[in-house]
């Protein structure tokens, strides 16, 4: 197949990349190489012999994006492009919704106008759901929990964005469903969770799994936002990208749906708890310091997988501690390669 995958130079698109390419796939990136790393995951993508073509487009400007779609057909077009942190969200309101729903938008007029028989997979985020207000939480001793024997939340909790980046982020989910109904675009939207895994160039407000790594190994302050008893699903990237063939094996009957994906309630965990498993790998103990809440954090989320499973036949397979062991030893083995010397520019206040 001929696929596009925006975003493609970033540590899910990257990682997608080099998939697809190993698969025989015929691949083509878009990319601004804005965000921080990009252009090394692009030379490492280049060094590993993946024959892809990569465009430097900003998805934000509509001609240069229509102007491609003309002069190029896709079968599938993997949207990960994206601004992707809320506090970035909050200092620069503008810039989120120009890059996030307003470049959602542009792919989707591309790609109604100019090929619409293209399959357009969308990366949405379980932001989309806000604060989850209406659902109990209770306070344990190592972490939060849902009440009333919720394992986790599902697709029909009725979204409620919270945050500049939720909203970006849920129109942008929200317009990829409409452009299914009202055009007949196959369109699906993954409703992604905590994400994680290597090439991941985290920093502290956004891919927090790989930043507690780089600050701790490179001796940064790490900051625990909260009491530590925040809880996420983890998911690796592998298996991420699993959930992609899935759905283009499936397109003729999901296309128009949303599905969480994330590790489940079988791979969460809190902070406190991650930094107890990063405690056990690494020689020497992370030092942290606590700080305040930070604005549109959620307590607790736990994707409710069980639609992913039926509909698309897909499950995580990689166990969140060995997960874990790969992006610690990944990291490890680069630190003096590059992220000692990545982390001298003030480079990580802007994530791009």
């Amino acid at each position: 197949m001929n696929i596009l995958i925006t975003g493609g130079a970033g540590f899910i698109g990257s990682n997608a990349v080099y998939r697809f390419c190993k698969q025989g796939w015929k691949v083509s990136v878009l990319d601004d190489l804005s965000r921080c790393g990009a252009t090394l995951n692009l030379k490492w993508l280049e060094k590993a012999g993946t024959p892809f073509r990569f465009f430097q487009i900003d998805i934000s400007d509509a001609a240069a994006v229509q102007k491609h779609f003309d002069e190029y057909t896709y079968t599938v077009v993997f949207h990960l492009a994206g601004q992707v942190a809320v506090t970035t969200s909050i200092l620069d309101p503008r810039r989120d919704f120009e890059v996030n729903a307003s470049g959602t938008f542009n792919l989707l007029e591309a790609i109604r106008t100019s090929n619409p028989e293209t399959i357009l997979i969308y990366s949405s985020t379980n932001k989309v759901y806000g604060k989850l207000s209406q659902i109990e939480v209770i306070e344990a001793e190592t972490r939060y929990t849902f009440s009333d024997d919720i394992a986790g939340v599902s697709e029909s909790i009725p979204v409620d964005y919270y945050s500049p980046y939720g909203c970006s982020k849920g129109i942008a989910d929200q317009y990829c469903i409409d452009y299914h109904r009202i055009y007949g675009l196959r369109t699906v939207t993954l409703r992604q969770s905590c994400i994680f895994g290597e090439r991941q160039f985290g920093i502290e407000d956004q891919g927090w799994v790989a930043w507690f790594m780089i600050a701790h190994l490179t001796g940064k302050p790490i900051t625990i936002y909260g009491n530590g008893k925040q809880v996420r699903d983890l998911l690796y990237v592998d298996d991420l990208i699993d959930s992609y063939f899935a759905v283009i094996d499936r397109i003729d009957s999901v296309a128009g749906a949303a599905f969480n994906i994330g590790g489940g309630s079988d791979h969460a965990l809190s902070l406190l708890e991650f930094i107890d498993i990063l405690n056990s790998i690494s020689p020497t103990p992370l030092t942290c310091s606590h700080d305040d809440w930070r604005p549109g954090d959620q307590p607790i989320y736990i994707s409710s997988i069980e639609k992913a499973a039926k509909d698309l036949g897909w499950v995580p397979e990689t166990g969140v501690r060995s997960a874990i062991e790969n992006l610690y030893h990944w990291v490890k083995k680069r630190i003096r390669s590059f992220f000692s010397r990545w982390l001298i520019r003030p480079l990580l206040s802007s994530p791009g």
